[in-house]
This record gives structure tokens, C-alpha cells and sequence, in this order.
């Protein structure tokens, strides 16, 4: 018999023909092969929202090559990623293909290995049209909100701009934490530290508690002022020796946005470098000696589960390299899976157990093997013993004022020999097991520091991908996309690894939230996602959760029509000459926000970066104060005159000085505080302000 293997990616074609021999073509879709069409929304509102599919283009000669090998084939079997979208590709490559239901049949594999790709082919199933559905769903879902939304900003605000379902929640999140931060104000408060004689040479530090047995905090330097003042220079008594044990669990093996999230941290891998580069472990890589083999398990999955198999080979190997008592019997919470085909996928692991990553490290690029190495030990600690400690925690007392000290040991190493996550600490060692109660230790000296609280920080691509996880919204295939889409709209910008909202961000964000508050909504945003999932395990009728969808929006689309007001950026006429015609230049908006350009465009093409005065003087040399942009966007104030002078801050400054310590002050909410944390004088302001 001849048959037809088709899978989704060029890379996997050489590697999966290797597996199965002479009898079997392979060859690859290229992902789609249909698609909605780019030039028009592609539903039948009017026709219980049927979509319209259309052959992707550049796509008609693959299609062309795969009829052909249709036609000499005995059997077709489809063979794309076991998730959502590889059902909907095989979907469409049936109506592609005109494949009759007797001649084709849907398989999975997990991992690219022989043994997973030749057992796949003895337990062949239809197509599961729920995924499939479920797909559809999310497909018409997003190009409704995306086509009926987008030209409402092109006409409000600019060309090019654009909305997506998920996109426009995530952007709202984002613009939330930036005001959180902007309106923060912060808060005095001191910590104590004494530095106590160990011995002649030794010394321990410990940290003040509190009043006796109660824990309590110093927020202000009266308070500080007395605590110092009745320890004076008294001796530190030991109080309370405690001794107890601690075990630090396992982690648990990777899904892809705890992958996400532990790439940024440990190798400071964006999302799309992270999910690029396990696409090419899972695909393949040529392994000297072994040929092209693949070294992960399937990357896009919500699944902490490890088949049977896998396990057993771990247990193996554990026990033989570092001992069966360091080996545990893993089995994942079951809150943590949804019961779908997204555990058939299991969590990310490598697909042999055996294949150190230190072994082959000559066969892969520098990302390849530190990505392979992070997933190989977050495997193996996941099938290891929880790493267990000593914990000694003694309590000093100085005049009624009780201060402490905490001690680990490591007593067993556990999963902590091959494995340290990115945040881990490592705990100084004090000698505390020397010490015995009612012994005296003399105090060399009291350390004291200010302090002010601080302001929630800015998300990481890392944080973002948890709270998004955490509070529903999306799916871990879509974390990275949707990152890119807001970056590549100029919606948001990176400075570091932190995140913050342009311009344009903001004035899209106030668009959606005033016109589309339930495409924000992050509780709404999650609920479509569960009814998606509810699609896909057959309990929702795809149709009908468009059909309930729709109508809002397009109400929504059609008030915003009439009553949005224009954010009109139109010419504005400045003062500024332009040196090239002698015209006054006008005040443009492009991606990055405004900029000045001469108006006899396109005869005269001059631009100029433009400053907007805020009606403030510069408080080093009394110039004014302009709004500037970073090169990647992100709004300060800074002087005019820079670079000869460098002020600048990242909040709105004012003109009235601070009546405390006479510098200057900034906005922040509906306060004004003083740029000086230290001086911490905040002054509420009034409606009128």
C-alpha cells in the first residue's frame, strides 16, 4: 500500500520519513491552507454567521502537489500538531483535498521519536470536529471584534491602528498597572537591624519583630527614635531557641507559559524567542550520530501530566545516577488539568530521558541548549524528592523589644541537585546552633534605614504571562502573539525586560473603555475563553456562543460610529519655522505619538521631533519643561535645553513649589506630592485642580 503523511511543518518531513520507510510519503501543509479572507469580514451575519473560507494564497501549487499525491495513495493520514489549531488545518486539508471520509484518518503524536510516530499510527481516530468547532469559534470570534472594531480607530484616531478580543483586555491590564503606579504614593517606614558578638571574631546579624510576642512594624522615626532609646547599649538574651524541618517540594514539569515565564527569568528569553526556539527542539535537530531527532515533547500544552512510560524511564535514570532515594513517585494535582486533548499532550519534557542535554551540547546552538537544559532539569527535579532542611529560629530579647534570627541546613538535597529556579536565594549560614537559651551576646552596633514603600512594579513579559494565566484571559499558544501584536502596534514598549504604555496605547486603551467596556472586561474576556473550552469538550454549541456574542458588539460598533469623537491630531500650527521653505510647521501623529512636519508635504518633506511645553519653568535652570518621548516611546518631562541640562521626571511636574522643602512637585491621581520621597509632603487636590 502507498500512503500519504501530512504534517504541518517542512522540518518534520525528512525526520518523520526516516521512521516510517519506503511505503509512506511525507509532506507538509506549510500550517493553513484555508483561511478567512483578508478583504472582507468573511461571516454571514445574515446567515447564522457562516464563515467563509478561501483557499490562503500563495498556497494553490502545495495544493496542487498534494492532490497529486492524493490520487496515488491508498490511505491519507493527517498527521498536524495535536491542538486546536493542527485539528482545524486537518479539517480544512479534507475540504482542500476533496478527501472522501473512507480514504483518510486523523493521528496524533506527542513527540517526534520512532516509537511515538509508529504508535500513532495503531490507534488512528476521525477528525474531533468539537476542537475543530472550538477553533472556528475563536477565529470568527476574534476577525468580528478585530474587522468591526479597527475601522471605528482608523476613523477616530489614525490609519493602521488596530482591536483584537484578547489584545484589547491585555492592553487594558497594562494601562491599569501604569496608573496604579503614576498614582502611587508612598509611605515611610524603617527597618532595625543590631549586629550582635557571636564570639571575638563572629558576628550575627538579627532583625527587629516587634514588642514581645507581637509582630509589629516602625512607621515613622518617633517610634524609631524611642525603640533605640531604650535599648541604648543592653545586652541581647536569648529567649527562644525553636528547632524545626522544612521541605522545599519539587516543581512541577513545565507547560508552556510556566516555560514562558521561567525562559524570561533564567536566560532572559522574550515569549516568541522561547516558543521559536522549543519549536525547533520539538521539530528536530540533527544530532551527530543519532541524525535529526526530536528533543521535546509538543510545547503548546496546559498539562502537568507525564505518561506512564516517560516515568518509568526517569525513575531509571535517577535512581541509577544519583540513587532510589532520591527518586518520587510524581503524580500532578488534578485541579491543574482541564480533562481536554490538552493533556494528551502532557507537559513539556525532553523525549529522552537518556539524551543529556551536556552529551550533545556540540550538536546545538548556544538558545538551543539552554533552553533544552532548562526543560531537561525541570523534568528530572519533577520526578525528584522535595529537597528537605534543618530550620533553627531563635529569638533575642532587648529591653521588651524581641528580635530574630532563622538558620536552614540542607539535610537532604532532593530535586535541588539538578535543579534551581531563577528566584531561588541562597540562605547564609550564622552558627545559630551554638547558642543556648539565657545566653548573653553584646551588641556592637544598631543600624538603622529609611524606607518607602513602593509602587507596584511594571509587568515583565514573565508577570504578564502569569497574571494573564491567572486571571483566564487567552491561552499559552496566544501569550506571545498577543505580546508581539501590542508591541508592533506601538501600543506598548519595553525598556529592560519592563513594559509600559505609549501614548497611543493609552489613547486606544480610552477608546475601547468608553466605547467596547466588555471587550476589556478581563471577567468577560475569561468567560469567553471557558465557553470556548466548553466547545471544546462538546458541551456548547459553537454557533450559539457567536450568535450571543454579535449583536452586543455590533450595537456597540454602531453607537461608536455616531457618537465617538474624533482624537483629532490634526495640523495643529506651531511657531516653529520650517528652515527648508520658510512655512510654519504643523503637528503630525505617527506611531510614536507627534511629531512636527512642514504642511507642504510632499513638496517639502522636513520633520522635527516635537516638544510640548507644559507651561512649567525647569527647576535646575528655569527653561521650559517639555513632554518627551524614550526611543522606545514611553512618555517623560524633560528640559528643553537638554542635553546642556538633564532634568527630567517620569511624572507631570507642577509649577507651585512644595511648601515643605521648596522643591518641585509632581502629579500623581488626584494628589500632588513632592518629588522628594524623603520629604513626603502630599497635598490632595480639589475638582477644580
Amino acid at each position: 500500500m502507498k500512503n500519504l503523511v501530512i504534517v504541518e511543518s517542512p522540518t518534520k518531513v525528512k525526520t518523520i520519513k526516516k521512521f516510517l520507510g519506503k511505503n509512506y510519503e511525507v509532506m507538509a501543509s506549510n500550517g493553513h491552507v484555508r483561511d478567512l479572507p483578508k478583504s472582507q469580514l468573511g461571516i454571514d451575519a445574515e446567515n447564522d454567521f457562516e464563515p467563509k473560507y478561501i483557499t490562503i494564497r500563495g498556497k494553490g501549487e502545495l495544493l496542487a502537489a498534494l492532490r497529486k499525491e492524493v490520487k496515488k495513495a491508498d490511505k491519507v493520514y493527517l498527521a498536524t500538531d495535536p491542538d486546536r489549531e493542527g485539528e482545524a488545518i486537518s479539517w480544512h486539508l479534507t475540504k482542500a483535498l476533496n478527501l472522501d471520509s473512507d480514504k483518510y484518518v486523523r493521528i496524533t503524536f506527542n513527540e517526534i521519536t520512532k516509537n511515538a510516530v509508529k504508535n500513532s499510527f495503531k490507534s488512528p481516530r476521525e477528525i474531533d470536529m468539537n476542537l475543530v468547532d472550538a477553533q472556528q469559534t475563536r477565529r470568527i470570534l476574534d476577525r468580528v471584534v478585530g474587522y468591526r472594531i479597527s475601522p471605528v480607530l482608523w476613523v477616530k484616531v489614525k490609519r493602521g491602528l488596530s482591536a483584537g478580543r484578547v489584545q484589547s483586555a491585555t492592553l487594558n491590564i497594562i494601562c491599569k498597572r501604569e496608573n496604579e503606579i503614576n498614582d502611587f504614593i508612598p509611605k515611610e517606614y524603617y527597618t532595625l537591624d543590631a549586629i550582635l558578638k557571636l564570639d571575638a571574631k563572629k558576628e550575627l546579624p538579627v532583625a527587629f519583630y516587634g514588642e514581645g510576642n507581637k509582630k509589629s512594624e516602625i512607621n515613622d522615626k518617633a517610634s524609631l527614635d524611642e525603640i533605640l532609646k531604650k535599648i541604648g547599649t543592653s545586652d541581647f538574651i536569648v529567649d527562644e531557641i525553636k528547632t524545626s524541618s522544612r521541605i522545599r517540594k519539587s516543581p512541577l514539569p513545565f507547560t508552556t507559559s510556566t516555560l514562558q515565564q521561567e525562559a524570561s527569568k533564567a536566560l532572559n528569553f522574550s515569549l516568541q524567542k522561547t516558543m521559536q526556539i522549543a519549536q525547533q527542539l520539538y521539530e528536530g535537530v540533527d544530532i551527530k550520530g543519532s541524525g535529526t531527532v526530536g528533543l521535546i515533547t509538543y510545547l503548546r500544552t496546559d498539562s502537568i501530566r507525564i505518561s506512564d512510560e516517560a516515568k518509568s524511564a526517569a525513575k531509571e535514570y535517577i535512581s541509577e545516577k544519583y540513587g532510589e532515594n532520591f527518586y518520587q513517585n510524581y503524580n500532578p494535582p488534578a485541579k491543574k488539568n482541564r480533562g481536554n486533548i490538552q493533556d494528551a499532550h502532557e507537559a513539556i519534557r525532553p523525549s529522552d530521558v537518556t539524551r543529556n542535554p551536556a552529551d550533545i551540547k556540540a550538536s546545538l546552538t548556544r538558545d538551543q541548549f539552554r533552553l533544552y537544559q532548562l526543560i531537561y532539569n525541570r523534568f528530572l527535579a519533577s520526578q525528584m524528592q522535595p529537597a528537605k532542611y534543618d530550620v533553627i529560629t531563635v529569638r533575642f530579647d532587648a529591653k521588651g523589644y524581641t528580635f530574630t534570627q532563622t538558620e536552614s541546613k540542607k539535610s537532604f538535597d532532593g530535586f535541588t541537585a539538578v535543579y534551581e529556579e531563577a528566584d531561588s536565594v541562597k540562605e547564609p549560614k550564622f552558627g545559630l546552633e551554638k547558642l543556648e537559651k539565657n545566653q548573653a551576646l553584646k551588641l556592637k552596633e544598631l543600624n538603622e534605614k529609611q524606607h518607602f514603600t513602593q509602587a507596584p512594579p511594571r509587568f515583565t513579559e514573565a508577570s504578564l504571562v502569569h497574571t494573564l494565566e491567572e486571571l483566564g484571559i487567552g491561552r499559552p499558544s496566544t501569550y506571545s502573539p498577543i505580546i508581539t501584536t501590542l508591541l508592533k502596534r506601538r501600543y506598548i514598549g519595553k525598556e529592560g525586560r519592563a513594559i509600559f504604555v505609549t501614548e497611543l496605547g493609552e489613547v486606544v486603551n480610552d477608546i475601547m473603555k468608553d466605547s467596547f467596556p466588555t471587550i476589556v472586561d478581563q471577567n468577560f474576556t475569561a468567560n469567553l475563553e471557558s465557553l470556548l473550552d466548553g466547545v471544546e469538550d462538546g458541551n456548547v454549541d459553537w454557533k450559539s456562543v457567536i450568535r450571543n456574542f454579535y449583536p452586543d458588539l455590533d450595537e456597540q460598533v454602531k453607537i461608536a460610529e455616531k457618537e465617538l469623537e474624533k482624537v483629532k491630531i490634526e495640523d495643529e500650527v506651531t511657531d516653529v519655522i520650517c528652515e527648508n521653505c520658510g512655512r510654519n510647521m504643523v503637528i503630525k501623529y505617527g506611531p510614536h505619538g507627534k511629531f512636527l512636519a512642514c504642511p507642504g508635504f510632499p513638496e517639502c518633506r522636513n520633520t522635527k521631533p516635537y516638544l510640548e511645553k507644559i507651561g512649567v519653568s525647569c527647576p535646575k535652570c528655569g527653561k521650559d519643561i517639555v513632554a518627551r518621548k524614550t526611543k522606545k516611546g514611553r512618555r517623560f518631562f524633560g528640559c528643553e535645553d537638554y542635553p546642556d541640562c538633564d532634568f527630567m521626571s517620569w511624572q507631570k511636574p507642577s509649577e507651585k513649589p512644595c511648601p515643605k522643602c521648596g522643591g518641585y512637585m509632581v502629579y500623581k491621581g488626584n494628589k500632588l506630592c513632592c518629588a522628594k520621597p524623603e520629604c513626603g509632603y502630599v497635598e490632595t487636590l480639589s475638582k477644580k485642580d
